[in-house]
């Protein structure tokens, strides 16, 4: 008797303890007063497996809601229609996006509202509309599936690619080169053998000897250069001054003639302007004549002094 008075109670109390958590069940998802809800509707283009009716709506992890009704959209059929009742009291705005997302391992699943734009006006209900409408973005499983859909494209298109591109004769040229690199590559090392690097070696030294020798050979070049300008300069100054008494003595030569010609022939007073003259000439051919004779005598001692300047001036007893 006492045992079965003991299961009466257990029993009585588990079954108040469902009841109440039924009730408290219901008391949260369902606002007790139907004034302080409004009904919104939802368009998901992706599959809502794992939504159920009476399932949460949640705003940042808050229960703002529940699903009361799941049904396939009359005006298109690619799309599934949710009406959910949320609070009035939750901040739905224009810019407020709706998203599936899991419960954890369940497989169950509840929506998700993500606020946007904070100054964005509030949601209402558009012309033709029964009820406002709240904009859907693809749920995380949706991208991957979207992204993996595309990937697996890529790949497809890849392979056939591949597959084209290894084709009989693709495949035949492609032996044929790899036969030919392979080639290439033993004549190669037959060249390349130790004796011709060393030879390329010694090239190489050759040809950096040359070029420092060419680099103090250039400076000399240059010295010559500005030699031969200097003797052309001074050899020119010369020539001027014998073309000057040249022209001196033409011009006592003709007044000399005109003189003799109309009788006034005056030979101490034309020896005095001739006489000068002709003395300077002198003095400018001796002095380029010295001038030639010493080049001429250097280049008979050492040729090579013209580049190089390598002889040694001797000097005379007495000079320091």
């Amino acid at each position: 008797m006492n045992n079965r008075v003991n299961y009466t109670l257990v029993g009585f109390f588990v079954l108040i303890g469902i009841v109440l958590i039924l009730g408290l069940s219901y008391w949260m998802l369902k606002p007790s007063n139907d004034k302080e809800t409004q009904v919104y509707s939802i368009y998901f283009d992706e599959s809502v497996l794992g939504l159920n009716l009476d399932a949460p709506v949640k705003y940042r992890g808050i229960n703002v809601g529940k699903v009361t009704r799941l049904r396939i959209n009359p005006d298109n059929s690619e799309q599934v229609e949710v009406q959910a009742t949320i609070l009035k009291s939750t901040p739905i705005k224009e810019s407020t996006v709706a998203r599936l997302t899991a419960q954890g391992i369940t497989g169950l699943s509840y929506i998700n509202l993500t606020l946007g734009l904070n100054d964005a006006p509030k949601l209402i209900a558009k012309e033709g509309e029964s009820c406002p409408v709240i904009q859907t973005v693809p749920s995380f499983f949706e991208n991957i599936e979207q992204s993996l859909g595309g990937l697996t494209v890529e790949l497809s298109q890849t392979l056939k690619g591949t597959q084209k591109l290894l084709n009989n004769s693709n495949q035949q040229d492609f032996s044929l080169i790899l036969k030919n690199t392979a080639e290439l590559s033993e004549r190669l090392n037959k060249l390349l053998d130790d004796k011709t690097i060393a030879s390329l070696q010694r090239s190489s030294q050759n040809l950096e000897s040359l070029t420092h020798k060419m680099d103090k050979v250039i400076p000399n070049v240059n010295k010559l250069v500005d030699k031969s300008v200097q003797w052309q300069d001074d050899i020119a100054a010369s020539f001027d001054s014998i073309m000057n008494s040249y022209l001196g003595i033409r011009s006592s030569m003709t007044e000399i003639k005109r003189a003799v010609a109309s009788g006034e022939f005056n030979l101490k007073e034309i020896s005095s302007d001739v006489i000068p003259t002709m003395n300077d000439t002198f003095v400018s051919l001796q002095e380029l004549m010295i001038k030639i004779e010493s080049a001429l005598e250097q280049y008979k001692r050492s040729p090579s002094d013209i580049l190089y300047k390598q002889e040694a001036v001797k000097k005379a007893p007495g000079e320091q």
